[in-house]
């Protein structure tokens, strides 16, 4: 092995809330890019008990059955667990042998802080805190609820413009590294086809329940959606975003349905990582559409399946959050703030689509690469070699 190499455990949801592909992915980019640069990469998932589907043995339960799927499919089986929380039981590697991992770990990469095992992360010199949800994190904590930051010695955040005089989120009195996601682009290789021609996405309708901070309300994707309702009654493509809306959402369901939209299953189309990608790779273009909480704080969020979008070759219009501060927009990726933007954007793709595909490819290349993303992550923490 080169003398370079570590022991690395990332931590993260696959399987806690299955057949969500893209879910997945945001974790995998880690893991796999971690282990391309050479590391002995380690993967453990706590699944809360209230998450298990199929109670009767939770370890042939539906979480239990993704979670085996998706390792197996990315030749991970010898080097993952799916633990249940508060206790030692496992599926994939046995808890012993996650004990040892740890021993012999350099550095944690834990989402969210979603491994909160005291026994595992203890044992680990270098706990980096992995926010992949930017404003909503700080506001959470700065409001007393905890979400695990003490436990880690290094904070690292996708809001790019966090801490910064633009962003009025609190930083917690935490120094935030910040990092854009990573992309393997080995398994995103420019696309060759389209099957959706049109504007699509994925995404959940709304997630959690929005925040109030200093009078304002820090909302879900379902605010930033209603804002832009009328858009397919103008738009000259089709919009096709797969897109999980609760049954119960009657009101937002009509409107869509008699705006023009053309809802997709996402359960039917992007259950998995390998159907998550055709999707993408099948698409025209995406119009990314952010979380209310996101626009509303200019915390620089920018989101990692829109960077499997400009991987793929497949332009971008995404509604801005301050990250076009960070990145180059204008060529391949676009920051909108109104319909009118979008449709401008719409008719300069329908223009020179070849152009903006390829330029897409050189942005994901030259700025989400996990090579590149990954190794600046380790400069941030001290660890190169």
């Amino acid at each position: 092995m080169p003398a370079d190499v570590r022991t690395v455990i990332v931590s993260g949801m696959i399987a806690a809330d299955p057949h969500q592909g893209g879910a997945a992915w945001a974790v995998l980019q880690y893991v796999l890019g971690l282990r391309q640069l050479g590391h002995d990469v380690y993967f453990v998932e706590p699944l809360p008990q209230k998450n298990v589907q199929n109670v009767t043995d939770w370890t042939q339960s539906d979480n239990a059955e993704f979670f085996r799927n998706v390792v197996c499919d990315f030749g991970l089986g010898d080097r993952a667990a799916l633990l249940l929380s508060e206790t030692r039981e496992t599926v994939g590697l046995s808890y012993r042998e996650l004990q040892a991992a740890a021993e012999r770990a350099t550095v944690l990469f834990n989402v969210s802080g979603m491994l909160a095992d005291a026994e595992l992360i203890a044992r680990i010199a270098c706990r980096v805190y992995l926010d992949l949800d930017p404003a909503f994190i700080q506001l959470w904590h700065s409001q007393g609820i905890d979400m695990r930051l003490n436990a880690h010695s290094h904070f690292a955040t996708v809001g790019l413009s966090l801490g910064t005089p633009n962003c009025p989120v609190p930083t917690c009195g935490m120094t935030w590294i910040k990092t854009l996601p990573p992309i393997v682009l080995s398994h995103w290789p420019p696309a060759t086809s389209i099957s959706h021609d049109g504007l699509t996405t994925v995404g959940n309708w709304r997630g959690y329940g929005s925040v109030e901070h200093q009078g304002v309300q820090y909302g879900q994707k379902a605010h930033s959606w209603r804002t832009l309702i009328g858009l397919p009654q103008r738009c000259p493509v089709a919009c096709q975003p797969a897109l999980a809306i609760h049954a119960g959402e009657t009101a937002d369901w009509s409107a869509l349905r008699d705006n023009g939209w053309q809802v997709l299953d996402p359960r039917h189309v992007t259950a998995t990582p390998s159907a998550y990608r055709q999707f993408v790779q099948g698409s025209w273009a995406e119009l990314g559409i952010a979380k209310s909480g996101y626009v509303l704080s200019n915390c620089g969020w920018f989101s990692d399946r829109s960077a499997c979008y400009l991987a793929s070759g497949r332009p971008v219009i995404a509604q801005e959050t301050g990250f076009s501060q960070h990145l180059p927009t204008g060529e391949g990726l676009f920051a909108f703030r109104s319909e009118d933007d979008i449709l401008a954007v719409v008719g300069e793709l329908q223009r020179d689509y070849p152009r903006h595909s390829r330029a897409a490819r050189r942005l994901a290349e030259s700025h989400f690469d996990s090579n590149i993303v990954l190794n600046q992550l380790f400069d941030h923490l001290g660890l190169t070699s």
